[in-house]
C-alpha cells in the first residue's frame, strides 16, 4: 500500500477512540479487531456504535478523517451514511402516515400527478411500493435519460433511490417543507440527533469525514445544498443517499426504531414486518431474469430485513462510492450495530466487524455481493505494490480474478497514480473478455490518463460492441474523433 498511507494505518491502534471502555463482549474485541481489518481492507477511518439493552453501550472511533492532514475520527465525526439515508426517511414518512396526512396505498400520482410522462403504469405507484422498493423504477436513471418503468408496480423487487426521490418531492407537497426542515422538525429534534442533516452544514467543515478511493487517496468532499438536484448525487438533498450524521446519531434513531418511538404501535410492527419478498440473485433487478425468492432476505417499510440464527432482524447497507456504511438491529435480543467508513473499500472489512458486534454472521452480506478484503483482486493489487506487476502477475496470477474485479483493479492501480500497472491490468482484462465493451472502455481511459495515444481505438472497439455505450461516444467527441 501506498506508504503515507501505511503510516496512518500503522498509527489507528493510537487513534483509536472509544467512549465509554468497556473490558466484555464485543466492545471488548472491537477495538483491537477492527485496526487490523482496517490496515488490510486499506479504510482509512471508521465509526461504530453499539446498542446492548437497547442503550448506547459503546462508540468507537478508528483511524483518520483524512489520509493527507492525518485529522483523526472522534466521537463527532459526521460520515456519509449513503442509503442509510432511506430507513430514517422512511420512518419521517411513517410519522405522517400516522398523521393521516399520506396514505401508504394512495398513487402517489394523487398527491403529485405528472411525475412521470407518457406511462399511466406511474397511477399505480404507492409509498408502500416507494418504502419496499416495487416501484418498477431503475436504482438511478441514466444521466440526462428520463425517467423510466420498467416493469409494473408491486410486481416485484428491484432496489432503487429513484422511488425515494419521488417520494420527496410528494412528502414535500404534501408539508409544504423542503426535506431537511421536514426532517428535522420531524425526526432530528425528537430523537436528539443533533449532528444530522440532510444538506450540509458550516458546522462539518471541521467535523466531515474525507471519502477515500481504494487506493487510499482523499477524495472531494460532496456538500448538498438546497436547491440542487436529488438524483444521483446530483447535488441536491436527497431522502435516498445525501444523511450527514455520526455513529451515535444513528444509534439514536436505530434505538428508536427498536422501541417503535414516536410511531404507533401498529406502524412501528408494520416497519419491520415482510412486506416484499425479494430476488436471491440481485437487488438491482431491472433487466435481469428472476431466478428464486430468498430464503433469508425480505423487505419491509425501508428496512431490510433478515432471518437469523438467534431470531429475526433489520438492516441496511450504504454505498456512496467513497463511503459504505451498515447498520443492524435485533429487536428480540435489544441489540443493534452502526458501521460507517470513509472509505471505497469499506464493505471489505464491515461484515466481519458486524459479525463481531452482533455475535453472529449476517446473511444480508451474501445478497449485496461485496469483495472480502483477501479477495483474489486485493491479494494481486498488495503483490503488484510490493513486488511489482511482472512478479506479481507471475507468482499471483490474474487468472482468478473475474472480469469485474480485475477492472476495479485496473482503477485502484489509476488511483494510486499506477498508471503503467493499470494499463498492464486492463490490457490483461480486455484480451481475456475482448467481446467485452466495458474492458475496451476500461483500457481507453487508462490510455487517456497515462499519456497514451490508442485511446480513440480502444472507445471506438467498445462502441462497435456496445452501440449504447453513451460513454465512449462522449469521449470520442471530446478527443475530436466524431
Amino acid at each position: 500500500m501506498p506508504h503515507s498511507f501505511a503510516c496512518a494505518l500503522a498509527a489507528c491502534a493510537l487513534l483509536a477512540v472509544v467512549s465509554p471502555a468497556q473490558d466484555g463482549g464485543a466492545a471488548g474485541k472491537l477495538p483491537s479487531l477492527i485496526p487490523d481489518l482496517m490496515e488490510r481492507a486499506t479504510v482509512p477511518g471508521l465509526a461504530i456504535a453499539l446498542i446492548e439493552d437497547n442503550k448506547i453501550a459503546w462508540v468507537g472511533s478508528f483511524g483518520v478523517r483524512n489520509a493527507k492532514t492525518g485529522e483523526k475520527v472522534d466521537d463527532r465525526t459526521v460520515f456519509q451514511a449513503a442509503s442509510l439515508s432511506k430507513p430514517v426517511f422512511a420512518y419521517g414518512v411513517l410519522k405522517l402516515v400516522d398523521a393521516g396526512k399520506l396514505d401508504l396505498d394512495t398513487p402517489l400520482s394523487k398527491y403529485l400527478p405528472g411525475y412521470v410522462e407518457g406511462d399511466e403504469r406511474v397511477n399505480r405507484i404507492t409509498a408502500r411500493h416507494v418504502l419496499t422498493h416495487r416501484t418498477g423504477f431503475p436504482n438511478w436513471r441514466p444521466g440526462g435519460k428520463p425517467l423510466v418503468i420498467h416493469f409494473t408496480p408491486g410486481e416485484r423487487f428491484s432496489y432503487s433511490g429513484e422511488g425515494f426521490v419521488y417520494l420527496q418531492r410528494v412528502v414535500e407537497k404534501i408539508t409544504g417543507q423542503p426535506l431537511d426542515t421536514f426532517m428535522r422538525e420531524t425526526v432530528f429534534v425528537p430523537l436528539e440527533m443533533t449532528d444530522s442533516s440532510y444538506l450540509w452544514q458550516d458546522k462539518y467543515e471541521t467535523l466531515a469525514a474525507t471519502g477515500h478511493n481504494g487506493a487510499g487517496t482523499p477524495g472531494r468532499v460532496t456538500k448538498p445544498k438546497e436547491g440542487g438536484s436529488p438524483i444521483n448525487g446530483a447535488g441536491g438533498p436527497s431522502a435516498a443517499s445525501t444523511l450527514l450524521t455520526t455513529a451515535r446519531d444513528y444509534a439514536k434513531f436505530v434505538i428508536a426504531v427498536i422501541e417503535g418511538t414516536g410511531l404507533k404501535a401498529e406502524t412501528a410492527e408494520r416497519m419491520l414486518a415482510a412486506q416484499s419478498e425479494v430476488d436471491a440473485g440481485c437487488s438491482n433487478c431491472v433487466g435481469k431474469p428472476v431466478t428464486r425468492t430468498s430464503n433469508a432476505i425480505s423487505w419491509g417499510l425501508g428496512w431490510g430485513l433478515e432471518r437469523m440464527a438467534h431470531g429475526p432482524s433489520f438492516w441496511h447497507w450504504g454505498d456512496n462510492g467513497d463511503f459504505k456504511a451498515f447498520v443492524a438491529g435485533a429487536p428480540h435480543a435489544r441489540r443493534g450495530v452502526v458501521i460507517f467508513t470513509n472509505s471505497a473499500n469499506g464493505m471489505m472489512m464491515i461484515p466481519d466487524v458486524a459479525a463481531a458486534a452482533m455475535g453472529e454472521s449476517q446473511p444480508a452480506f451474501d445478497w449485496v455481493h461485496y469483495e472480502h478484503y483477501d479477495s483474489p483482486r486485493m491479494q494481486l493489487y498488495r503483490a503488484i505494490l510490493d513486488k511489482g506487476i511482472d512478479e506479481a502477475l507471475k507468482s499471483q496470477g490474474a487468472q482468478s480474478v473475474e472480469e469485474g474485479p480485475m477492472n476495479a483493479l485496473g482503477y485502484q492501480l489509476l488511483a494510486a497514480k499506477k498508471f503503467k500497472e493499470a494499463i498492464r491490468i486492463f490490457e490483461w482484462n480486455a484480451a481475456a473478455h475482448p467481446k467485452s465493451a466495458n474492458t475496451w472502455d476500461s483500457l481507453a481511459e487508462a490510455y487517456m490518463l497515462g499519456g497514451k495515444e490508442l485511446a480513440i481505438e480502444y472507445y471506438q472497439k467498445s462502441l462497435d460492441l456496445d452501440p449504447d455505450n453513451s460513454n465512449a461516444v462522449d469521449m470520442l467527441r471530446k478527443l475530436g474523433a466524431r
